[in-house]
């Protein structure tokens, strides 16, 4: 419709669901005395800022394609859902780790970050990073809950960044980036719940037996890019891993006897 004012909002103080998208607004502020909001969807609109009144009971918010460049002021209790999709954002930093404790998806495709640093939010399940520029993985230890994690479409040569605390990740897409070696991949074995593993389209996907060397290193994927792991291949994996292995300790005993 527009709108670029809506401070007749402030009186209906008992709104809970606000669908303001495709408009022209530039301030928020009038929302602040709605203390009883659970959802509010503002997409397409000229929002420089995501920073807005802290709202007790927000629980989803969609800023999805505005001019927003940073993630300040984003404090609310309940907030369980947050998409910034289609924004200008540079870093996470700005992100209020102790005020958004209840977080568990946020939507981050489609803006100008160059590294996660600043995504420690420890009941995060699902995190979107898709189209980018992301080129180094940071700060991704205190992510204990993430279950999916999309990383398409960005600048990642290495897989440094990765840790055993990250217990509970099982869907990992790194499809389109530039991992050119599966030494990179190997990387991947301290995620002890990794089940399905997205590598189209990197370097690395074009060398020869891609596949099977992937499942040598990670022998509890159940798929890889968008096949399931059959069962023969399992087993030639499993099979490669052992003889390379034994092949490993040979020359250790030799050593020991010649001492």
């Amino acid at each position: 419709r527009d709108l670029t004012d809506i401070s007749l909002l402030e009186s209906f103080i008992h709104l809970r669901y606000v669908d303001l998208s495709e408009n022209k607004l530039q301030d928020l502020s009038p929302l602040r005395s709605l203390t009883h909001l659970l959802w509010l969807k503002v997409d397409r609109n000229l929002l420089a800022s995501a920073c807005m009144q802290e709202l007790p009971y927000l629980q989803i918010i969609s800023f999805a394609h505005n001019r927003i460049k940073d993630m300040e002021g984003i404090t609310h209790p309940r907030l369980a859902n947050l998409n910034l999709k289609g924004n200008k954002i540079q870093t996470a930093l700005g992100l209020s780790h102790g005020r958004l404790f209840s977080l568990q998806i946020l939507e981050l495709r489609e803006n100008r970050l160059e590294s996660t640093a600043g995504l420690n939010l420890p009941k995060l399940k699902n995190l979107y990073l898709a189209q980018n520029a992301i080129q180094s993985l940071e700060g991704l230890e205190g992510l204990g809950q993430l279950t999916t994690l999309h990383l398409r479409d960005n600048r990642l040569e290495t897989l440094d960044g990765f840790c055993s605390s990250m217990k509970c990740l099982q869907y990992l897409n790194l499809r389109s980036n530039g991992i050119s070696s599966l030494q990179e991949v190997a990387k991947l074995q301290v995620l002890p719940m990794l089940q399905a593993l997205v590598l189209l389209d990197n370097p690395c996907s074009d060398e020869p037996n891609y596949r099977l060397e992937v499942l040598v290193l990670l022998p509890h994927l159940q798929r890889l890019d968008k096949e399931l792991v059959e069962q023969d291949e399992r087993a030639e994996a499993n099979e490669i891993r052992q003889k390379r292995q034994e092949e490993k300790v040979r020359p250790a005993r030799h050593r020991e006897k010649e001492l």
